[in-house]
C-alpha cells in the first residue's frame, strides 16, 4: 500500500449515517477493518445508529441541516461531495449507498468505491420513483416534478461522478451488470456481510423440533412485493408470518386471510427465533443483493424468491432454496405448492450462507485492496 511518513493514511466515505441496514452494515466492518480511519459522510445521527460510538465522524455544514431531509438533498450532497477533498489520504473507501458519495476527490489510484447501486431514482427504479416517490404525505406532488425537471442533469452528474473512482466493487452479479449498463465500468464482485453467527445458534436449537410455516421480513415498501407473499399463502391456506412495517401494512392486512400473522418489529432475538421456525423464507422482491434471506440462510432455512436480482447470487435451487420465475401471485403460489421442506439440509443452508459472512467479507476486501493497490 502507498505510503506517507511509513504510515498510510486511509480515510472511510459514506452517503450518510442517520439508521441502520445492510448498506451501513458494509461501513461498520470497513471500520472495524480501518479503526483509526475517520468516517466522511453528510449527516450523522447517533441515536438512530449506536454502531459508531467509538469513531471519528465527520460531517460538514450538511449536519446542520434536519435528518428528516435526507430524501430532499440529492443536488446539495452533490456539492458537498464533490469539494470534499481527500487526496491527502493514501487510501479512500468510499461506502457508496447508491448516491452522491462516491464524488469525493482523492489522490490517483486511491479511491476505491463499494456501490451498492446506481442511483436508483435517476436509473433503475426511475418510474417506482415517479409514482411513488416515497415523501410525507402533500409533497409527493412536488418530488415528482422535481425529479422529472432535473433527471437529465443529475444523471449527467451521476455517470460523471461514477468516473470518478479508480476501482469499483459491487455488491451482486446483478449490481455489476447494473454499473457496466448505467455507467459502463467494469467492477469486482465483493458481496456485502451478513451477521450469520447471530442466526446460526437458532438453527442448532431447531433442529429436532421441526419447522412450520412460512416467513417473510423486511420493510413493507410496494418494491418489496411483500404483497405477493400475502395473497399467494392466503390464496393457499398457508401460515406465514410476516415481520416488520412500512407504508403498505394496512394495505396487507386487508388482502390478509386467517392464516396470516402480523408481528409488527421484533427483537433480533425474536426474529432469528422465527426465521428458525420457519419452513421457508419468502423473499418475493428484486433486490440488490437481499441481506434478510442470507440471514433466514444462517438459520438453516430455504429461501423461495424471485428469479432476479441479488437472489441469483445465494439462492441455489435444490440446495438453498427454490425460485418462482414472475412477480405474480399464481407464480409464486406454484413454487409454495411445489415446495417440499424435507428435500433441503439446514446443515448445507447454514455453510452456504457462512460465506457472506463478516469475517469473508473483511478477508474478501482486504486480499483485494492488497491487489489493486499492490
Amino acid at each position: 500500500m502507498p505510503k506517507s511518513n511509513d504510515t498510510p493514511r486511509i480515510a472511510i466515505v459514506c452517503d450518510w449515517l442517520v439508521g441502520i441496514g445492510g448498506a451501513e452494515r458494509v461501513v461498520l466492518e470497513v471500520h472495524r477493518m480501518f479503526p483509526d480511519a475517520p468516517i466522511y459522510t453528510s449527516q450523522y445521527d447517533p441515536g438512530k445508529i449506536d454502531w459508531f460510538n467509538d469513531a471519528d465522524v465527520r460531517t460538514g455544514w450538511l449536519q446542520k441541516l434536519p435528518v428528516g431531509l435526507k430524501k430532499f438533498l440529492p443536488v446539495l450532497r452533490a456539492w458537498y461531495f464533490s469539494h470534499l477533498d481527500l487526496s491527502e489520504y493514501d487510501l479512500v473507501i468510499t461506502c457508496n449507498f447508491g448516491a452522491e458519495a462516491k464524488a469525493v476527490r482523492a489522490k490517483p489510484g486511491a479511491h476505491i468505491c463499494l456501490c451498492n447501486a446506481p442511483t436508483h431514482y435517476y436509473w433503475s427504479r426511475y418510474e417506482a420513483y415517479l409514482r411513488d416517490p416515497g415523501f410525507p404525505k402533500g409533497f409527493n406532488l412536488l418530488a415528482r416534478l422535481g425529479l422529472k425537471l432535473l433527471v437529465t442533469p443529475l444523471r449527467r452528474w451521476d455517470y460523471k461522478a461514477a468516473q470518478n473512482p479508480d476501482h469499483l466493487v459491487a455488491i451482486s452479479t446483478h449490481i455489476q451488470q447494473e454499473i457496466k449498463r448505467y455507467y459502463n465500468r467494469d467492477s469486482t464482485i465483493i458481496h456485502p456481510p451478513v451477521d450469520t453467527e447471530r442466526f446460526k445458534e437458532k438453527g442448532e436449537r431447531r433442529k429436532e423440533k421441526g419447522r412450520q410455516g412460512f416467513v417473510i421480513a423486511g420493510r413493507q415498501t410496494p418494491y418489496k412485493k411483500v404483497d405477493l407473499a400475502v395473497a399467494a399463502c392466503t390464496k393457499l391456506n398457508l401460515p406465514l408470518t410476516v415481520i416488520g412495517d412500512g407504508p403498505d401494512h394496512e394495505s396487507l392486512r386487508k388482502i390478509a386471510g386467517p392464516t396470516i400473522t402480523f408481528t409488527g418489529q421484533l427483537s433480533d432475538e425474536e426474529v432469528a427465533r422465527r426465521f428458525a421456525a420457519a419452513e421457508a423464507f419468502i423473499f418475493p422482491g428484486l433486490d440488490d443483493f437481499g441481506i434478510t434471506p442470507v440471514e433466514a440462510m444462517a438459520a438453516g432455512t430455504p429461501v423461495i424468491a424471485y428469479r432476479a436480482g441479488g437472489a441469483l447470487d445465494y439462492v441455489v435451487p435444490g440446495t438453498t432454496g427454490e425460485f418462482f420465475d414472475q412477480q405474480t401471485v399464481d407464480s409464486l403460489a406454484r413454487a409454495l405448492s411445489d415446495f417440499k421442506p424435507s428435500k433441503y439440509s439446514a446443515g448445507d443452508i447454514k455453510r452456504h450462507a457462512g460465506s457472506f459472512s463478516a469475517q469473508n467479507f473483511q478477508k474478501n476486501l482486504s486480499d483485494y485492496i492488497a491487489r489493486v493497490l499492490q
